[in-house]
């Protein structure tokens, strides 16, 4: 493994050089970051360990290793030196959150995480059940639903808005306290949000009764969503606000209303294609008649079958299937042939037949 690699450094690196170029790593690959990268932090972490040891750097020049088996930094230093933290070895025995590790190792660079607030309102799944014609047409739909709506006696914010708010006593109105844990880095200074006042510095000095204090109540709702012609089977349409309430007045989840397509008597559904089960009389396509095609628009076809069409294939009326969604196109109708022979013949009938084959041949 080569160290200065990791770090991006010559071998004539000084030590400001190395601990610049570990701080900025560090900060990139910070696993609880987006983009970050344990396995990475972790080798950065090793390199900075011997890199930053001027005995073990001198075996590693030589060696391509440390000899003393140690691993970690030296003794006072370590990887974290400059940043604020002392290395206790004894406090490897706290593997217990490593979250809150990381996140005080970032506080101490600078990195502060956005205060917690109330939590937004969770989404909400229903299925929504239409038929193939109002998915062909297009619908309006109410629906009703039993969630999390907004209380109307405290408008939403869970206390009693005339009564008001005041200073949280457990932080001093400040939204967040210091907590001094033990971990295997060492004592880490940490601020966290206050749990009483959960980081706004501030609490109700009378909760809503009708709420208990979280701003919403259970009750039925009731809701008109558009569906657009051409929507398929499974498809999801989002009502952005319409969810569970928030907690104390915070932002509304969503709704999400998945499509269910009923199963159509006579039409069967493929993409944007209609297929129809046709059975069709042999002596009508012998004699070219027309034979009639429903449509799922509620009108009917009159079509000829081709002189010289193979039975053995299907028939395609083209842009009689589905609307295809946000445009103007539409998909064809697929007609599936099933042919009717006569159970009884006439004497004449066959006779008409055998003058038939003899023509044919």
């Amino acid at each position: 493994m080569d160290y200065y690699k990791i770090l991006g450094i010559n071998k004539g690196a000084s030590e400001d050089e190395i601990k610049k170029a570990f701080r900025k790593l560090a900060h990139k690959y910070h696993p609880d970051k987006k983009g970050g990268n344990e396995q990475k932090f972790k080798e950065i972490n090793e390199a900075y360990s011997i890199l930053s040891d001027k005995g073990k750097r001198e075996q590693y020049d030589r060696f391509g290793r440390a000899f003393d088996g140690g691993g970690g930094s030296r003794e006072g230093a370590g990887p974290f030196e400059g940043f604020g933290f002392g290395f206790d070895p004894s406090a490897f025995s706290d593997f217990s959150d490593m979250g809150d590790i990381f996140d005080a190792f970032f506080e101490g660079l600078g990195v502060r995480q956005k205060r917690r607030a109330y939590h937004r309102g969770s989404d909400i799944e229903i299925v929504v059940e239409i038929s193939l014609e109002e998915s062909f047409r297009g619908a309006e739909k109410e629906i009703k639903y039993r969630a999390g709506a907004g209380c109307e006696k405290c408008e939403g914010k869970g206390h009693d808005i005339k009564a008001g708010l005041e200073k949280c006593v457990a932080c001093g109105g400040k939204g967040e306290i210091k907590e001094v844990r033990k971990t295997f880095f060492g004592g880490f200074t940490q601020i966290k949000d206050c749990k009483e006042c959960r980081g706004l510095g501030e609490i109700p000095k009378r909760i809503c009764v009708s709420c208990g204090g979280l701003g919403k109540i259970i009750a039925e709702r009731q809701l008109k969503i558009k569906i657009l012609p051409g929507v398929s089977d499974g498809q999801v349409i989002k009502i952005q606000g319409v969810g569970e309430a928030g907690e104390r007045g915070a932002e509304a989840g969503d709704l999400y209303a998945v499509i269910r397509i009923k199963p159509h008597q006579v039409f069967r559904r493929q993409e944007n294609n209609l297929i129809i089960n046709k059975e069709v009389n042999l002596i009508d396509i012998l004699l070219a008649k027309k034979i009639g095609i429903p449509t799922i628009g509620g009108n009917k076809l009159s079509v000829e079958i081709p002189a010289d069409f193979s039975l053995r294939n299907n028939l395609k009326i083209a842009k009689e299937g589905m609307p295809i969604l946000g445009s103007f196109g539409r998909g064809d109708l697929i007609v599936e042939l099933e042919i009717k022979t006569p159970k009884n013949l006439s004497i004449k009938a066959k006779k008409i037949l055998e003058d038939l084959e003899k023509e044919l041949d």
